[in-house]
């Protein structure tokens, strides 16, 4: 059956949600290191929104993938799959001994997400700057369409940079597509280091609203603020609303929080034994 968001978030869900996240943590590690590649630090600052999304909010049903009222999520900074292919192996979109394949040759799990390999995955994403664009589109049509589903789309800051992100945002507020809710993974580090000494972005809740967005902050590892914030995103009208969620990357991981190097560079066998022991 297709999940979907209860009216109240009760001390239960909020401990069922974050032991969940805890647990993918375990996974992405697990997972990454076994493939020897991959980018872990922003799939562990991004999962508690992911698993929140998949386990509480979103319309979705793992049977169906392309059942036509689900909820759309696209994962625009698609370096950071392994969070969302945890999840979906949980959710039951395919079993999970396929994320013992991650980024082998053959597998429907590569290193960034293929909507046309993977069941679940909404948009093929990795070109960073593209999925926002895509979630107008999504948006938009379901406007048109008269269909009340809504489209979810989580961006990188170090993706922000781009131009394309803001011709987006544009497009978004110009056509009042309050059926769209992006996150933004605000962990402050991108490949080549800290974003606000490559390109700097803040103010950046006063540039969203600039573009006429509706916006939230919130802390992105606080289950109850990020239940909290899809709920209010949910019942904006006439604009899209952006959630700027401060995450850490490696969140989770005492000696990977806030480490650059953890961007793109899987744990070592030694690291993964210290880090297990940690999110135990």
């Amino acid at each position: 059956m297709p999940q979907s968001h209860k009216e109240t978030h009760s001390d239960d869900l909020i401990k069922e949600l974050t032991e969940k996240a805890k647990m993918f943590r375990r996974e992405i590690l697990i997972m990454t290191t076994n493939s020897g590649s991959g980018h872990p630090g922003g799939s562990l600052s991004a999962i508690d929104i992911i698993t929140a999304l998949y386990f509480h909010h979103m319309k979705h049903n793992p049977k169906d993938p392309e059942w036509e009222g689900r909820d759309r999520f696209v994962l625009s900074k698609g370096h950071a799959c392994p969070a969302l292919y945890v999840v979906l192996a949980e959710a039951g979109y395919f079993p999970k001994e396929e994320l013992a394949t991650h980024r082998k040759l053959g597998s429907i799990l590569q290193g960034h997400p293929d909507m046309n390999k993977t069941p679940g995955i909404e948009m093929s994403t990795g070109s960073l700057g593209q999925g926002l664009s895509v979630a107008c589109g999504m948006a938009l049509a379901g406007k048109m369409d008269n269909k009340d589903y809504r489209v979810f789309c989580m961006v990188g800051d170090g993706e922000t940079d781009e131009g394309s992100i803001w011709e987006a945002a544009m497009f978004a507020s110009h056509y009042k597509l309050d059926n769209l809710t992006a996150i933004l993974d605000r962990n402050y580090l991108q490949l080549d280091g800290a974003t606000e000494n490559i390109v700097a972005l803040d103010p950046i809740p006063d540039k969203w609203k600039a573009f006429g967005w509706n916006v939230i902050e919130i802390d992105g590892h606080s289950m109850r603020e990020i239940l909290d914030s899809l709920d209010k995103a949910s019942s904006v009208k006439k604009k899209p609303t952006i959630i700027i969620a401060h995450t850490i990357k490696g969140k989770g991981v005492c000696f990977m929080e806030g480490q650059v190097k953890y961007h793109g560079t899987a744990l070592t066998k030694e690291e993964l034994a210290k880090a297990l022991e940690e999110l135990k």
